[in-house]
């Protein structure tokens, strides 16, 4: 997600930072490396004129406190006008005082209604709310059966007339069914279509018009890129849509999509899918999502994940052993099977601040039996050697590896690797330290 992006982004910035002073030309130097990186990821030319514009404008003449540099004060500005032109601030679902709470996914056949529908609907089960799933995609073939597997396979409900019934009554009908099954959610299923065209168009506000929706959610393919934002200010036109919900964000490197449809469309990102599995859909926090492309990290997303993850005792003792730094090679196994229900380590490296700036971070990647080798690993070392990584010389490196059925170079390799996270944890715990100087004199960006 955004690593193509962040990575081009990062490397400006890092050249810019072994600068001091800056003048005015060098800050346009830094601008035409952004552009050009920002269209590079496929992000709208009217949002890429007015993001420079607008970062342009703030730097020239800015004062600022001794505890920047201008530097810093640069890569700020840019952080925060990738914030602005994400939405600025995360913008939650609007729930009914009244239930149910209708919800309606509209978006192209192939963008991930149906898996979008899923896993909103698992994600406001969690937040403890009773929702309803709606097949009223009575054109695709197999449509109504996905819905049906999933709502099963999530132990939620799913009402469906079958595939003769017109969509428009399957939704209404839904409705009054929900009261009876005391589901407060309502999320409707609607079909999709290869392309636009104007029948689509008219079943959709046939559908507004009968269940008068709370919320419509355009359901965009992300990895269409600059389409996604074409595609979104249709409906938008067409049919009027609340926020949009972004799918395969884990496979789009560039993430054009996500810097243009808000400025374009005018409205929110409100979720974001980064994966297959039916939690994999997020809430979108355009400043969190800022701070990951240039590598600044997500701690607070980190934090939730892990929270969701484990219990409130494990996360503490987590904190603590980050505190003190004396996280060792035991807890990373007692922790290695639940930081996998976090989600994939690539994204998690996103989250973590500097982490991708570290050497060997793209080692981090791991797939299912790397994460099998090295818990091997692990488990054939000593306690004491698990506590203390540093008194693993040559002859307990071949102990373990051949214990492991691994080579020695794969046990250096993880040696390397838990080094780099331990740095990366102090990293973490210095950011708790950091305490804002304000300092009394000002000086101008520009000398």
């Amino acid at each position: 997600m955004f690593e193509s992006l962040g990575e081009k982004l990062q490397a400006i910035f890092k050249n810019l930072k072994r600068k001091g002073k800056l003048n005015e030309k060098d800050v346009d130097s830094v601008l035409r490396e952004v552009r050009l990186a920002l269209l590079e990821a496929d992000v709208s030319l009217i949002v890429v004129k007015d993001f420079t514009k607008q970062v342009k404008e703030k730097a020239v003449g800015q004062e600022i406190w001794n505890s920047l540099t201008p530097a810093q004060l640069v890569i700020k500005l840019v952080k925060d006008q990738l914030t602005e032109i994400m939405g600025s601030t995360n913008s939650k679902l609007g729930f009914s005082p009244t239930p149910p709470t209708i919800l309606m996914l509209i978006g192209l056949q192939g963008s991930g209604k149906t898996t979008s529908v899923a896993k909103l609907a698992i994600h406001l089960k969690k937040q403890g709310k009773n929702p309803l799933m709606v097949a009223a995609d009575i054109y695709r073939p197999a449509a109504i059966h996905q819905l049906e597997v999933l709502g099963e396979q999530l132990k939620i409900p799913v009402f469906s007339l079958g595939d003769k019934q017109d969509p428009v009554n399957v939704c209404a009908a839904a409705v009054k069914k929900a009261a009876t099954l005391a589901c407060d959610v309502v999320i409707i299923d609607t079909a999709g279509r290869l392309h636009i065209d104007e029948e689509l168009m008219d079943e959709l506000k046939n559908i507004k018009t009968k269940v008068c929706p709370h919320e419509i959610l355009l359901v965009v393919d992300s990895m269409i890129g600059q389409e996604s934002v074409n595609v979104a200010k249709t409906f938008e036109e067409k049919v009027g849509i609340d926020g949009v919900i972004l799918t395969k964000m884990d496979g789009d490197a560039r993430g054009g999509a996500a810097l243009s449809v808000k400025s374009v469309t005018g409205k929110p990102i409100k979720f974001v899918g980064i994966g297959e599995k039916t939690e994999a859909l997020e809430p979108f926090f355009p400043d969190r999502m800022a701070s990951r492309i240039l590598g600044m990290g997500d701690v607070l997303s980190l934090i939730e994940k892990a929270e969701a993850t484990f219990d409130a005792e494990k996360v503490e003792e987590l904190e603590e052993k980050i505190r003190s730094q004396t996280f060792n090679l035991e807890d990373f196994l007692q922790h290695l099977q639940q930081v996998k229900n976090m989600g994939p380590l690539d994204q998690l490296v996103g989250m973590i601040p500097g982490l991708s700036n570290i050497a060997g971070a793209s080692d981090l990647k791991v797939d299912e039996k790397r994460f099998k080798r090295l818990e091997a690993i692990i488990y054939s070392m000593t306690r004491e050697e698990r506590r203390d990584p540093e008194i693993i010389r040559s002859s307990r490196k071949k102990r373990i590896a051949t214990g492991s059925g691994n080579t020695v170079a794969e046990v250096n390799q993880l040696l390397k690797q838990f080094k780099e996270v331990r740095k990366m944890l102090k990293h973490v715990s210095d950011i708790e330290k950091v305490v804002k100087k304000k300092g009394k004199g000002k000086f101008k960006l520009f000398n």
